[in-house]
């Protein structure tokens, strides 16, 4: 299976860059990973609802960039439906069984998902209703796909 995770921004933080790292690495036993920054687009702080909008456009017209026709895209949304670790493993698999092996996971800016994304998602994943930042779910996304791969396998992983 090929995975792409397109995010936008880049990663500063060194202790979010090494915990993604190490499950890069045992996912490499696994799929082949790809991690896709684009760049955020900059803004003030205090924006109205016509700049937010037009900040999502710009950043979205980065991520579908990179989306291939192929891809079966799960976008992280907040609206999105809520999965267990069990179901995205078995979504996973099922993806895999009918030939879907390209997934791109989409984890937009601080402002959410255009719109125009959103509607390319074949699926739309929340991991919680409270807002996280963009850089953490990173790292909780990666750590979810390792899992997901370890409980499709049989293989023992803390719960």
């Amino acid at each position: 299976m090929q995975i792409t995770i397109i995010t936008v921004g880049k990663l500063k933080e060194k202790y979010l860059k090494e915990g993604i790292a190490e499950y890069v690495k045992r996912l490499s036993a696994y799929c082949k990973l790809n991690v896709v920054e684009v760049n955020d687009e900059k803004a003030p702080e205090e924006l109205s609802a016509t700049e937010m909008e037009q900040v999502k456009r710009k950043e979205g017209e980065r991520i579908l960039a990179h989306i291939k026709q192929d891809h079966y895209v799960i976008a992280l949304a907040i609206e999105g439906q809520m999965w267990s670790s069990e179901k995205l493993s078995s979504e996973m698999d099922k993806l895999a069984l009918h030939g879907r092996s390209q997934v791109a996971f989409v984890i937009g800016g601080s402002l959410g998902l255009a719109d125009e994304v959103l509607k390319r998602a074949d699926a739309k994943l929340s991991f919680s209703k409270m807002t996280l930042p963009h850089q953490l779910m990173r790292l909780v996304l990666v750590e979810q796909i390792y899992r997901a791969f370890r409980i499709s396998r049989g293989e023992p992983y803390h719960k």
